[in-house]
């Protein structure tokens, strides 16, 4: 009987089931040479060389990716209405709650909303992977590790929503506002520790394509939010207290109906709480840190300019208005979230099957697709600018002023749109590290100076600082697309199996001690 298993031999059975994986689908390439392209779902695609072969692969690739995007993006969209609801229902309470609420979440809010969501992305990464490697098994730990995480993380933020009000205060908001805004943030906690949990679950169904579950329990709580909005707002007038408890409500309803579906309906890989969950606990929590900084940097960018407008002359107006064309972009971003979160899928379950044609070609199909959608967004801006800000506020001072700034929306729309297919592939690859980098640097170096000088000093206000923004992102596409571009994908590939080789081998381990015990 053997008590333990060597490492050396356990890191040779992973190594030896590579390289066989990968030999397989090369015989299997090299037997389909006189095809133009794959005829089974199992195999990579031929080189393309043909009009024929390229409408192939557009059409394939675009079946696959939105069959996952649609009901992702759908969902999404589901989840903003249902936090915009609150925006609309604060709006029509007057534009101090209106302005409070926006400082609140803007600010506040999205201090731990976008580290955890940074911090899912390793999950997107390494679920992806595995389940496109075959290692389903694995996805369970890790989803049960990132929760365990993600709530002693929202323990230590809880000072943040606590002091809300002097912390807001210090950044130089108007006090009423602050006021307003940090009561909000407290009433609030629980939609914190609701999000941690929901977020990674969310990251673990969409690494299987178990997307349209997601959205389905994303409308019932876009119509719970929406009911308990109206009955605590006009019938017990209830103020921003009752806007807060919609949300709490509607926050645990989403998380809890998302775990219940991984538990009871996810049998394959769903494999039952286990005490490895426990294990490697820093090392995973590191990882998932050094991932969320890429996120974190983009979202609290915007986070500095929605403060920076708090810092302008006549602030309601200035984030009220900003606040309004950011409901509106974010609801074609719902769009481009789901765009890049079925390319993230799409390229990490590919690398983990060993296709890099596959990976190389989905990048391309989405992003022709994307920055059609952004411009055909653009013109729909265009065309409305007078109507936009109708639904949130009958102020006409506010609906003007949100008319100003709409052809800054509308080219923000056609940016967003490729950096979104940017952003889903660099998870799907987990390059989240490389490009945490460039976000530094065209946000923070480039694009923040830009907005300072052009809203302060040239007296352009929100149109300057926004406008500060738009060159940060041109900057980091400029960057990003070179470097997709040209990326090695089979080099991908071998990267993919030493990252399942790392975060494997202690469960593979545990495996072959079981079974030879």
């Amino acid at each position: 009987m053997i008590g333990s298993a060597d490492p050396t031999f356990v890191d040779n059975i992973v190594r030896e089931s590579h390289v066989i994986h990968v030999s397989n689908r090369t015989w299997k390439s090299n037997s389909q040479m006189e095809t133009p392209l794959v005829t089974r779902e199992q195999d990579d695609y031929l080189a393309v060389k043909s009009f024929k072969d390229v409408k192939f692969v557009v059409w394939t690739e675009t079946v696959k990716i939105w069959k996952i995007a649609f009901p992702v993006a759908l969902s999404q969209l589901f989840q903003y209405l249902t936090s915009s609801s609150t925006s609309i229902y604060a709006g029509h309470l007057g534009d101090t709650e209106l302005s409070s609420i926006s400082i609140s979440k803007g600010a506040i809010s999205s201090i731990y909303l976008y580290l955890q969501l940074g911090m899912s992305t390793v999950l997107a990464t390494l679920c992806g992977q595995a389940f496109g490697a075959g290692q389903i098994q694995f996805t369970c730990i890790y989803l049960q590790r990132s929760w365990i995480i993600l709530v002693a993380t929202c323990i230590i933020l809880l000072p943040i929503c606590i002091y809300a009000t002097p912390i807001l205060e210090l950044l130089g908001q108007d006090k009423g506002i602050a006021k307003l805004g940090g009561k909000y943030a407290m009433l609030e906690i629980p939609v914190m520790f609701a999000f941690a949990i929901a977020v990674h679950t969310v990251r673990f169904l969409q690494a299987q394509g178990k997307v349209q579950v997601i959205m389905y329990i994303a409308f019932v709580g876009l119509v719970i939010q929406n009911g308990f909005l109206y009955i605590f707002t006009y019938v017990f007038h209830w103020g921003m207290t009752g806007l807060a408890m919609a949300s709490n409500i509607t926050g645990w309803s989403y998380a809890l109906g998302l775990v219940v579906y991984a538990i009871g309906w996810c049998k394959e890989s769903w494999t039952g709480f286990s005490w490895m969950a426990f294990e490697e606990l820093w090392a995973f929590a590191k990882l998932s840190l050094a991932y969320s900084i890429m996120t974190c940097l983009e979202q609290w960018y915007l986070t500095c300019i929605m403060l920076l407008n708090g810092r302008l002359d006549n602030p309601v107006i200035a984030v009220g208005s900003y606040s309004i064309c950011f409901n509106v972009q974010n609801w074609y971003n719902m769009v481009l979230f789901g765009i890049s979160t079925a390319i993230s899928v799409r390229v990490s379950n590919t690398l983990g099957m060993s296709h890099p044609r596959a990976a190389k070609f989905s990048f391309y199909v989405m992003m022709f697709q994307s920055l059609l959608l952004g411009i055909i967004g653009m013109i729909i801006i265009f065309l409305s600018k007078e109507n936009l800000a109708v639904i949130f506020t009958n102020s006409e001072e506010m609906i003007h002023a949100v008319a100003d700034l709409a052809y800054l929306l509308g080219i923000s729309m056609v940016i967003n749109s490729v950096s979104q297919v940017i952003s889903g592939v660099a998870i799907g690859s987990g390059w989240q590290v490389m490009v945490a980098y460039i976000n530094l640097a065209c946000y923070y170096i480039v694009g923040l100076p830009i907005g300072i000088f052009l809203g302060f000093k040239q007296h352009l206000g929100v149109k300057g600082l926004w406008g500060g923004t738009i060159c940060g992102i041109i900057l980091q596409v400029l960057i990003l697309i070179p470097i997709v571009w040209k990326t090695n994908w089979t080099n991908q590939v071998e990267q993919t199996a030493e990252r399942m080789r790392i975060w494997s081998i202690n469960k593979l381990n545990t495996d072959i001690t079981e079974t030879v015990a």
